[in-house]
């Protein structure tokens, strides 16, 4: 009987131009208050947002309902924003990366295609080219 291996994460590059589109207009309907979901990758490139039930959204919070969140290992992080128009991570942010996958994006209002940003796991600044 052989071992099982589990491979290693694959590295997220990319994120497809329809989902981040549909983050922004997202953030931007739920304007004042914060949008959160969760963010799926396929094949190394953030392809959908997965909306948690339960989630609750306030104009300086969305706190996820983590239990509702499902068994899925292409779920690989999560994206909000932050209607003050800053994208620095606060310190729940930080904290709320630590527990909840590796890829993080933060958006920003005016909720444009240049408002938003990529974090690590470490809230280390990144990257993703749009495809």
């Amino acid at each position: 009987m052989g071992l099982l291996r589990k491979e290693p994460p694959r590295e997220i590059t990319s994120i497809k131009k329809n989902t981040l589109i549909m983050i922004l207009e997202s953030s931007k309907s739920s304007f004042p208050n914060e949008f959160g979901a969760l963010l799926r990758e396929e094949e190394g490139e953030i392809s959908e947002v997965i909306l948690l039930p339960g989630t609750i959204s306030g104009n300086t919070s969305a706190l996820f309902q983590l239990h509702m969140q499902p068994i899925d290992f292409s779920i690989v992080g999560s994206v909000h924003s932050h209607p003050s128009g800053d994208y620095t991570p606060s310190e729940a942010d930080l904290d709320f990366f630590h527990r909840s996958g590796r890829i993080h994006i933060i958006v920003r209002w005016p909720y444009t295609v240049h408002d938003w940003a990529v974090y690590d796991v470490n809230g280390n600044r990144t990257s993703l080219e749009v495809r």
